[in-house]
């Protein structure tokens, strides 16, 4: 409300949209003109889907105010978004590649901008959208204001804080570390020619009415999606390579209970928000932390209890013991019955346990383990002399 510019952060589902969307709309409230639209405040997001999702709440809450918004993105005809440019508005919500297109082809005036908002940031340095918001930045004639907002502050948003804000103010409601007390977590162990099966058993035994599975390939969703749809299930898909209105279907089926399992990959996924969803699998565990904080981030919104399972191979075991070591969660291993392990299961070192003399400081481990050694090799010379 200062007017300073913001670096902001939280957890998915805490109401970052309506923590920007309300502030602005006091304020564009008082300078708008009826009889004079021009573009005053520009909120750029990574996906179609939160495009949607940004705009809805926009609507919702100026339902009984002079304040108009579109969506440029892609995936919609450019001549109904065109058409709805040129009757005026104060709020544009847009993808960056389709509003660089518009921006090079003078089909929309930046230059009254005095409100620019990135939502979603750290998916947008992630989809290699750097360059085109360099380039969006430089067509607006210097804002009064602009705020980042992400689920985490992490070094690549923060080195974009740097070219971009002015002295930002930071506010990290919550730590990604947190564990959220409204999800239940649960992790299975099972042969990777055997988690299709499990996670169809899963999804039956569970009784859930909406599930959303995440995997990590568009190739892996395909399979997956035809493996589910044999078993019986009725089952949507969502990835890069369907277009939007296949997206935005298997999206509406899955909120209205018509379907009862949407699998998607990560970035199709950004921007998914589905009421009191009550379970995410993840079929495939990502690399990432932060990737792990964004799916998990799916259930669990605005105080509604949800479960996660996670499908872990023993090429996972590694990568899942340092996201549980990251977000302090401590989640037990299970075997389901029927599904027990054949797989060769990876050594792991045993720790080596420490004297109490160790614990105190008290001696250095590294030197006495050399100490000890060399020990032994001047023994061993002594005891070969002997002999001779």
């Amino acid at each position: 409300m200062k007017g300073m510019d913001i670096l902001g952060a939280s957890k998915s589902g805490t109401g970052k949209t309506a923590a920007y969307v309300l502030p602005l709309l006091h304020k564009l409230q008082k300078i708008v003109k009826k009889e004079q639209k021009v573009v005053r405040a520009l909120i750029i997001v990574p996906t179609i889907e939160l495009a949607d999702q940004v705009s809805r709440t926009i609507v919702t809450f100026s339902r009984y105010l002079d304040i108009q918004t579109a969506k440029v993105q892609g995936g919609s005809k450019k001549i109904d978004q065109i058409q709805k440019l040129k009757e005026g508005v104060d709020i544009v919500v847009a993808t960056p590649g389709r509003l660089q297109d518009f921006i090079l082809e003078k089909k929309i005036n930046l230059e009254h901008i005095n409100t620019v908002i990135l939502d979603e940031a750290d998916t947008m340095l992630d989809l290699g959208f750097l360059d085109e918001i360099k380039a969006i930045l430089s067509s607006c004639t210097h804002p009064k204001q602009m705020m980042c907002f992400s689920a985490t502050i992490s070094q690549n948003i923060k080195k974009l804080s740097k070219a971009f804000l002015k002295n930002p103010a930071i506010v990290e409601i919550s730590n990604r570390r947190d564990v959220v007390n409204f999800i239940k977590h649960n992790a299975y162990k099972v042969d990777k020619k055997r988690k299709p099966q499990l996670a169809v058993k899963l999804v039956k035994d569970m009784g859930a009415a909406q599930v959303l599975i995440f995997v990590n390939k568009k190739e892996t969703a395909d399979k997956l999606f035809e493996y589910f749809k044999g078993q019986g299930i009725w089952t949507s898909l969502i990835h890069g390579d369907i277009k939007r209105g296949g997206r935005a279907k298997a999206l509406t089926l899955l909120k209205a209970k018509k379907t009862q399992v949407l699998i998607a990959t990560d970035i199709a996924a950004r921007g998914i928000d589905i009421p009191q969803l009550p379970l995410v699998i993840n079929y495939d565990l990502p690399k990432l932390t932060d990737d792990f904080t964004h799916r998990v981030g799916r259930t669990g919104r605005a105080n509604h209890k949800g479960e996660v399972i996670t499908l872990l191979t023993i090429h996972d075991y590694d990568t899942f013991s340092t996201i549980e070591k990251h977000l302090k969660l401590n989640i037990k291993r299970q075997i389901m019955e029927g599904f027990e392990i054949t797989d060769k299961q990876p050594r792991q070192a045993r720790p080596r346990k420490k004297s109490l003399r160790e614990k105190k400081g008290y001696i250095d481990y590294d030197k006495k383990r050399k100490f000890t050694y060399a020990a032994q090799k001047k023994k061993r010379a002594l005891e070969k002399k002997k002999k001779k």
